[in-house]
């Protein structure tokens, strides 16, 4: 019997092992909610969604008393159904992060289960595009590292085999930022990509003027330079400068990215599993953004995304940023500078109980 009798979930929180810092926030704790769905005949499955220190009781909550109880009896294998459903009974409270989040971790535990049950790895099941996907290296390029710092900490990504790496801008002066970028580039040479992030810091000006100071330096791209809801913000921007604008990760439908897309706002998608609500609406974006011709490089969740990024077409970079390895026995498998998805069935992440019961600070079964 596919139907589900039985839901755990739980929330773990995660210290990051660097202190990371952009131009509007630090990322000090990742709360990790968890959802463990079992079936009938014994089939289960893990999925799981985030914050960056805020919000976490609240998803748990949503789980707990208004989503996860109207899992019960139903069939497992109705992934698109269950998602349609519970996205509508919740439609009061979408579209919009806590929402989204808690979605996510029903909706990534059904991919689990059902990659499960067919003995199939992620990335074949929703599509087995691609074998292998370059990656990039975030865990790094933090807003308070000085130039030497960054300098350093690049070169030995370079070193490590990466093909690029992220640096934070929103320095109070774009001469800062400026110094910052250059001597990376010039350290690393013309070869290696460097990605920069302004975690939604600018005004429009700023941004067009930022730019312009960048251009010289062959970014890869330009990222959430600007407020999320600003779309017209985003295309002026977009037509002003020859740097890719890149955005995704503070957008919570594809909808939203249609409006992006349609509007000509932005030229690399980066859709986060957790925040647009799952694999199920994943997939949607990341084809969307084939129909434009523009890529997905998808925000965080390495663990998740190499997976989903071997599944499509369009999928340019995994962003490597590790934060599951204190509750999990499995890693990222990285070889000359490429992320191989893993052959295991479901979604590639080999979970640790004991270190999951020893580390929760919040528990719920529902049944």
């Amino acid at each position: 019997m596919t139907n589900i009798v039985r839901i755990e979930i739980t929330q773990v929180d995660l210290t990051p092992k660097v202190k990371r810092t952009d131009a509007i926030q630090s990322f000090v704790t990742q709360e990790t909610p968890m959802v463990r769905i079992v079936c009938a005949d014994g089939a289960e499955g893990t999925g799981y969604t985030y914050t960056i220190g805020t919000g976490g009781s609240s998803v748990v909550a949503l789980l707990r008393d208004h989503l996860c109880p109207r899992l019960l009896g139903r069939d497992a294998a109705e992934v698109e159904l269950i998602w349609k459903e519970l996205f509508f009974h919740t439609h009061a409270t979408a579209v919009g992060a806590i929402t989204s989040l808690a979605l996510a971790a029903i909706d990534t535990a059904l991919w689990d289960l059902r990659c499960r049950r067919a003995g199939l790895p992620l990335h074949i099941m929703a599509g087995g595009a691609q074998r292998q996907v370059p990656v990039y290296n975030t865990e790094g390029g933090w807003l308070h590292l000085e130039p030497q710092a960054l300098v350093e900490q690049t070169l030995q990504a370079k070193a490590d085999g990466f093909r690029g790496a992220k640096i934070k801008v929103g320095r109070p002066h774009v001469s800062e930022d400026v110094a910052r970028l250059a001597a990376v580039r010039a350290a690393v040479g013309n070869g290696f990509e460097i990605m920069v992030d302004a975690n939604q810091a600018f005004t429009v000006g700023e941004a067009i003027r930022r730019a312009r100071h960048y251009t010289d330096l062959d970014l890869a791209w330009f990222e959430e330079p600007l407020p999320a809801e600003d779309i017209d913000g985003h295309a002026r921007l977009s037509q002003s400068t020859t740097l890719p604008i890149a955005i995704g990760e503070s957008l919570y439908h594809p909808s939203h990215f249609r409006e992006y897309l349609q509007r000509g706002a932005c030229s690399i998608v980066q859709a986060d599993v957790a925040r647009i609500g799952g694999i199920t609406p994943w997939l949607k974006v990341a084809h969307l953004a084939e129909t434009f011709n523009m890529p997905i490089c998808p925000h965080f969740l390495m663990e998740l995304h190499v997976g989903l990024c071997a599944a499509v077409p369009n999928a340019a970079w995994v962003e490597y940023i590790p934060q599951l390895d204190d509750i999990t026995t499995s890693r990222i498998v990285i070889r000359d500078g490429y992320a191989i998805p893993s052959a295991d069935p479901g979604l590639g992440i080999a979970w640790d109980r004991k270190a999951i019961r020893d580390r929760a600070v919040a528990a719920a079964v529902v049944e």
